[in-house]
């Protein structure tokens, strides 16, 4: 009598272990994205508020093996979530239409998750085509950049960091639309607006400055700009993390089930809407 009612109860937990999962990698890959703020405390001899934050992890640097690594662990994290969010709820059949149950397909979801499976290869794709120089500090280097001089990963660089914004960018845009139009991930839903509308702002000063830069106009506080652009996407992936790694409340509780004794049977074999909604 018992064996019927084993396997709605077990159902669930693949979901939750996948969701917990690509919580834990985003939020591993915040962690890493931010390896920057160690200059503060180690001397890099550039000026955060002038570099590019990719110059700290140029060929020439003392400390550039390290930023390297950060920013692989960083892209590769980002990249394991996307990608097992995009497998474990996204690349399947849409479940049937029932009542109180999330829909099957959830484009802006998966578009979100794609997105960031793209700013995670192009992040670590970055790390192994790393800068040669330091335009921003060394004369020498930039005069060599302009004349085009300077190794091919400098264009390379140029390429997969434009790649890795865009991606970064349609992943914050996507998936906060996501979390407002299928009432998902409660910190993404209610903060996510807010820090995408200073990202948008901190790429427009970052891609004016690099202009400023490139014209010989000075750097108008380019180092500035790309870490607060930088900062914001890694507070956004941290607060992504917690939305998808906190359990959804918004069906009945496990407990609601065994208030009554006699609709346990139906209860079991029955899902609650808390569980029959994915967690991504």
């Amino acid at each position: 009598m018992s064996a019927p009612t084993s396997a709605p109860t077990s159902a669930p937990a693949r979901p939750v272990a996948a969701a917990r999962a690509v919580a834990a990698l985003l939020l591993l890959s915040a962690v890493a994205y931010t390896a920057w703020v160690l200059e503060v405390v180690l001397s890099t001899g550039l000026d955060p508020v002038q570099a590019y934050i990719s110059e700290l992890a140029a060929e020439d640097q003392p400390l550039g093996g390290l930023f390297r690594a950060t920013d692989l662990v960083a892209g590769l994290a980002v990249l394991a979530a996307a990608l097992l969010a995009l497998s474990a709820f996204h690349l399947r059949r849409p479940v049937p239409r029932e009542p109180g149950a999330s829909p099957g397909r959830r484009p802006w979801a998966a578009g979100g998750w794609a997105a960031l499976a793209l700013f995670g290869a192009a992040t670590a794709a970055d790390s192994r085509l790393p800068l040669s120089c330091a335009p921003t500090s060394d004369e020498m280097c930039a005069a060599r950049e302009t004349a085009g001089l300077v190794p091919a990963t400098h264009t390379a660089h140029a390429v997969t960091s434009s790649l890795a914004v865009l991606g970064a960018l349609g992943g914050l845009t996507a998936l906060t639309v996501a979390a407002r139009r299928y009432h998902r991930w409660p910190p993404v839903r209610r903060y996510g607006p807010w820090l995408l509308g200073a990202e948008v702002l901190a790429t427009g000063w970052s891609l004016g400055a690099i202009a400023a830069f490139e014209a010989g106009h000075g750097t108008w506080a380019l180092g500035a700009g790309q870490r607060l652009q930088v900062l914001l996407v890694a507070l956004w992936l941290a607060l992504l993390a917690a939305g998808v790694g906190l359990p959804s409340r918004t069906g009945p509780s496990a407990g609601a089930a065994a208030e009554g004794v006699g609709r346990n049977a139906r209860d079991a074999a029955a899902p609650s809407r808390t569980e029959r909604r994915d967690p991504v």
